[in-house]
C-alpha cells in the first residue's frame, strides 16, 4: 500500500509503510494551498504547535489554510531553541490539549523546525495514547530529515533524543517559500543533513551538491527543490525498509554519534544540530579512514564540502582536563550503543555506510586530530 496521491500542483514523495503510509508534498506555496490538506481525517478541532520565532511569520497563514476544515483551531507557542526540547515544554502542549478539551480525533499541526516537530510528534504519540498529526517543517533541516520518518523525542541532560517514540505523521508539507526567511546559519545547518545523503547512499547526489553548493547557499529555488526532493526520496527508501531503526535505517545517523556528543557536551543550543552533525561527519569520515575503509582524498573532499556549506569542521574541546574521555562517556549513552560499546556509522565505501564498533584508542586519535583541526 502507498500513501494517497493527492491532486495538487506539488511534487510528492511517498513513505511506504503499509497502513501508516503517507506523502511528503514539496513545492512553493504548499502551506497556503487548500489541496495540501485534502484527505486529512475530519475532526471538530485542530491544534497548531509552533514557537515564538515562527509564530509571527506563519501561524496566521496556517490558521487561515485549515480553519474551514475545523470548527476550532487552537494554538500553543513554545520557547524557541534546542535547550527547550524538554519535559517542561512538552507539558505545555499537554496543558493546552487538556485545558481546551481536545479529544482523540484532534489533529495536531507541527509548525516549526526539528524541535517543534519532534515534540509535537511525541505529544501526538502520547496524548490519549495517540492522536493524528501533520508535519509543517519551516527549516531546511526539518524538511530534509527530522520531519520525515516518525522519530519523535525530547532531550535529556545525559543524551540527545533519548526519550521518545516512533510515531508517523499523516502528511509532511514542505513549503519551499518558507526557506526565504531562514537565517543563514540555519540554512547551513540544514545543508549538513542534505550532504549526509551522498556518502551514505548516492554519490551522484554528492557530485550534484558539490556543483550546486553556491546556488543552494543563495537559496536558488530550483536547487533547493531538487535538494529537498532527493533527500526525502533517499530517506523514504531507507525508512520504508526499516521503520524502527533495527537495521539499515541506522545509516541515517552518519556523523550523529560524534555530533550528539558535541551538542550534549557543549550544552544544547550552543551549536545548532546541523553544525554538530557537519563536524561529526568529518570525524566519522576520519574514523572510516582509520579503519581502512576510505582514503584520505575522500575525507578531504567531504571536509571541503562541509566547509563550503558554512559549517564547522574543527571539533570543540568539551573538557580541558580529559577531553577524549568526555567525548567517549557521552557517546557511550548514544542510542546506538550496545552494552556500553559505542557503535559508529562509517563509510564502508563511497556511497555505502555500515555500522561498526572501533577500539577506544582509535576513536581517541580521531577526537584528538579533529579538535586540533
Amino acid at each position: 500500500m502507498t500513501s494517497q496521491q493527492l491532486h495538487s500542483p506539488f511534487q510528492q514523495v511517498d513513505i511506504d509503510l503499509g497502513d501508516r503510509s503517507y506523502g511528503i508534498l514539496i513545492g512553493a506555496g504548499v502551506l497556503d494551498s487548500a489541496h495540501s490538506y485534502d484527505g486529512l481525517p475530519p475532526a471538530s478541532s485542530a491544534m497548531i504547535v509552533t514557537n515564538q520565532t515562527v509564530a509571527p511569520l506563519y501561524q496566521a497563514r496556517l490558521v487561515q489554510a485549515i480553519q474551514a476544515r475545523y470548527r476550532t483551531v487552537h494554538v500553543v507557542s513554545l520557547p524557541d531553541g534546542e535547550s527547550y526540547k524538554t519535559w517542561e515544554s512538552l507539558n505545555l502542549i499537554f496543558d493546552a490539549l487538556l485545558s481546551k478539551g481536545c479529544d482523540r480525533k484532534t489533529v495536531l499541526f507541527a509548525l516549526g523546525g526539528g524541535v517543534v516537530g519532534d515534540m509535537t510528534g511525541f505529544a501526538a504519540a502520547s496524548y490519549m495514547r495517540g492522536v493524528p498529526f501533520v508535519q509543517v517543517p519551516t527549516t531546511l533541516l526539518a524538511q530534509v530529515d527530522s520531519s520525515v520518518g516518525g522519530k519523535t523525542a525530547i532531550n535529556h541532560s545525559l543524551g540527545k533524543n533519548m526519550i521518545g517514540a516512533f510515531y508517523q505523521p499523516l502528511r509532511v508539507l514542505c513549503d519551499l517559500d518558507v526557506l526565504r526567511t531562514l537565517p543563514a546559519r540555519e540554512l547551513s545547518a540544514g545543508l549538513a543533513e542534505v550532504i549526509k545523503y551522498g556518502p551514505i547512499a548516492d554519490m551522484a547526489f554528492l557530485d550534484w551538491i558539490e556543483a550546486s553548493i553556491e546556488p543552494l547557499m543563495a537559496r536558488d529555488a530550483d536547487a533547493l527543490a531538487f535538494a529537498v526532493r532527493r533527500s526525502c526520496e533517499i530517506k523514504a527508501w531507507v525508512v520504508g525498509q526499516d521503520e524502527r531503526e533495527s537495521g539499515v535505517r541506522a545509516i541515517l545517523n552518519f556523523g550523529h554519534t560524534f555530533g550528539h556528543a558535541i551538542e550534549a557536551g557543549m550544552g544544547y543550543g550552543a551549536w545548532l544540530h546541523g553544525e554538530a552533525v557537519g563536524c561529526g561527519m568529518v570525524m566519522a569520515a576520519r574514523l572510516s579512514q582509520a579503519l581502512g575503509l576510505v582514503d584520505a582524498a575522500f575525507v578531504d573532499r567531504l571536509t571541503r564540502l562541509i566547509q563550503r556549506a558554512g559549517l564547522p569542521t574543527v571539533a570543540p574541546v568539551l573538557d580541558t582536563q580529559d577531553n577524549v574521555e568526555r567525548y567517549l562517556s557521552l557517546m557511550r549513552v548514544d542510542k546506538k550503543s550496545e552494552a556500553g560499546a559505542i557503535k559508529f556509522v562509517v563509510i564502508d565505501s563511497p556511497g555505502r555506510a555500515v555500522m561498526r564498533s572501533a577500539p577506544d584508542a582509535l576513536v581517541a586519535q580521531v577526537i584528538e586530530t579533529s579538535c586540533r583541526g
